[in-house]
């Protein structure tokens, strides 16, 4: 399987693993289970999910009945945003460790570069972008508070590796400005209608693997009702017109275009052809022009932007 190779570890952080946002709970231990099976090593999960305790039951069983060893899975969490201050952002990480039901993450990210106000678990978890009264409640952490917290999950044996996510190239200039422990990967938006090439340059540059998410574009945002009406990636011509040519899906074309690039992408789905159809992306090339085709459908469509939810979100204005 393909990986890419964590600079301060050498850890092999899988180039294709399965991404768990928006699989339902009563399916997800099945999901994870089956996906395991179909050969996915990597499972990129959050807090904000909803869903981790069924995801370490699917791994649980899995590792029960031999399927694999946890030593063997790269499993991927995120710190949601009403949990930035020191210890919240600590004993947030140990609660999610519970629900996985694991000793460790492989990876752990700060969600966003946002601090919302602290939301009790055992009130309401997860406590997505509200309060209770409906309205985004901001909260005066700084990040660098955040990532001292992160470290520690280090120093402590909780995190093998962290990282940041929907970060642009100011605040991650700026971490790095004070980390201790810089960030070993970045997790971003990335699909042919956001190529995001200066980014991508920047965390090369840095040493900071990148993983893509939403690599279908507007296809996971369809039942949110906030695709934007955008054609879907998967449908276009030009697409499709590639993957015939190279015999493969427009799924692991697209897939393909940022893989081959060097970032790990996410995808999932619930059809099993199509599970491990997109887990055997990266077995053929597509050709220079063919990539830089792909790329030239850019139109900086952000599809996942919380200024969406309140202006006063604008990371990335």
């Amino acid at each position: 399987m393909s990986a890419v190779v964590l600079k301060r570890t050498g850890q092999k952080m899988p180039l294709v693993g399965f991404g768990l946002w928006k699989v339902p709970r009563p399916s997800c231990a099945d999901t994870v289970y089956n996906a395991i099976k179909a050969g996915y090593r990597l499972f990129d999960g959050a807090g904000d999910y909803g869903n981790e305790k069924e995801a370490g039951e699917g791994v649980a069983r899995a590792i029960k009945d031999g399927l694999v060893k946890r030593q063997d899975l790269f499993i991927t969490s995120k710190l949601w945003n009403t949990f930035h201050a020191h210890d919240h952002a600590k004993a947030l990480a140990k609660h999610q460790l519970e629900l996985w039901g694991i000793d460790y993450f492989d990876l752990f990210l700060v969600h966003f570069p946002i601090a919302l106000a602290y939301v009790d678990p055992s009130h309401r978890y997860p406590p997505e972008w509200w309060g209770d009264d409906k309205k985004v409640h901001l909260q005066n952490t700084p990040f660098q508070e955040t990532w001292g917290a992160m470290e520690e999950l280090v120093d402590e044996g909780l995190a093998k590796n962290i990282g940041i996510s929907n970060c642009q190239g100011s605040i991650i200039l700026d971490i790095l400005r004070y980390a201790r422990i810089e960030p070993q990967v970045l997790q971003i938006e990335l699909h042919p209608y956001l190529t995001q090439e200066a980014l991508v340059k920047l965390a090369k540059t840095l040493g900071i693997a990148i993983t893509a998410y939403s690599s279908f574009g507007p296809q996971s945002y369809v039942e949110l009702g906030v695709d934007k009406g955008v054609k879907g990636l998967l449908e276009r011509d030009d697409v499709s017109s590639i993957a015939k040519t190279h015999e493969r899906t427009p799924a692991q074309v697209l897939l393909r275009w940022a893989t081959q690039q060097g970032v790990a992408v996410i995808p999932k789905s619930n059809d099993e052809k199509r599970v491990v159809a997109n887990l055997n992306c990266d077995n053929f090339n597509l050709t220079e022009t063919e990539l830089k085709q792909l790329s030239s459908l850019n139109i900086n469509l952000r599809l996942n932007d919380p200024a969406e939810i309140d202006p006063r979100l604008g990371i990335f204005a």
